[in-house]
């Protein structure tokens, strides 16, 4: 159910939700309408994010105490994302980049990967290292309870369609 950038969970775009935008954009309050849609698509997300979250957290430690700290500072960019309009339109869990995290930027898609990734070692950039993290902790977290998601999400658009259709009324 991946949509958007290869690293999410989401609802894809459907024209539902473009006749909604267009709806919302018609109504004099539009503006306001449109930022309460996405806060209530945005908290229909928030349980995705929190296991994607807490699935990050339960990743083993090797043990050394470094700061600043890997998967605190990936759990902290695990955010559920909306956009109404645009190049892509939906809702989704997405797990952002980690800048300026021990130079590795990209800790959450690397941590999620099978292979793992490769990194010299520290002190000498001859000898290279291969890590894994926990493979597929970001997709395993929400197995089988996507459409749970997606229900959610399709909910509190019709909330906003049936506001908008009894204003019409």
């Amino acid at each position: 159910m991946a949509s958007g950038p290869p690293f999410s969970l989401g609802v894809e775009t459907h024209e539902g939700l473009a006749a909604l935008t267009r709806a919302i954009r018609a109504e004099e309050d539009g503006k306001a309408l449109r930022k309460e849609l996405a806060a209530n698509m945005r908290e229909a997300l928030k349980p995705a994010a929190a296991e994607a979250k807490s699935s990050i957290m339960a990743m083993a430690s090797a043990g050394l105490p470094t700061a600043p700290a890997l998967r605190a500072s990936v759990a902290k960019k695990i955010r559920p994302e909306v956009k109404l309009g645009g190049r892509w339109s939906g809702a989704r869990v997405k797990a952002f980049k980690t800048k300026n995290i021990r130079n590795f930027p990209n800790a959450p898609k690397r941590l999620n990967r099978a292979g793992g990734w490769r990194h010299p070692v520290y002190g000498n950039r001859e000898v290279w290292a291969q890590q894994r993290g926990k493979p597929e902790w970001f997709d395993r977290s929400f197995e089988g309870r996507e459409s749970h998601y997606k229900e959610a999400v399709e909910a509190a658009m019709e909330n906003m369609a049936r506001r908008i259709a009894s204003r019409a009324g």
